[in-house]
């Protein structure tokens, strides 16, 4: 069994058709809100994981797309996300000036 399909992971949704052309059998289930939710938010992990591991725009469309998934999942509106990340960056800026803070001293 190629290791790509590991026992109880998530795969998008056209993977056990993919595995069907290719001759072999996919044995899956359709995962319950709960079990969804969980596998989701590992997937998330995992696709982090690979990300550090190798970045690529390849890679970085797979995590947007569990993002996309979990909006859709907690019913979350993408636009008070924006609306929330603009106000963040406007009161407490991004990560572009690359700053590390090291300590914090007391007066």
């Amino acid at each position: 069994m190629n290791s790509e399909f590991i026992k109880g992971k998530l795969v998008r949704d056209k993977i056990p058709a993919i595995i069907m052309q290719d001759g072999r059998k996919p044995v899956y289930h359709q995962a319950s809100e709960e079990e969804y939710r969980t596998k989701l938010l590992d997937k998330l992990v995992e696709e982090a994981t690979e990300f550090i591991s190798a970045p690529s725009e390849e890679e970085l469309a797979d995590i947007v797309e569990v993002l996309d998934a979990i909006i859709d999942l907690f019913g979350f509106d993408i636009e008070e996300i924006e609306n929330m990340k603009m106000s963040k960056l406007k009161n407490r800026g991004g990560f572009r000036e690359r700053l590390i803070l090291c300590s914090v001293m007391d007066d």
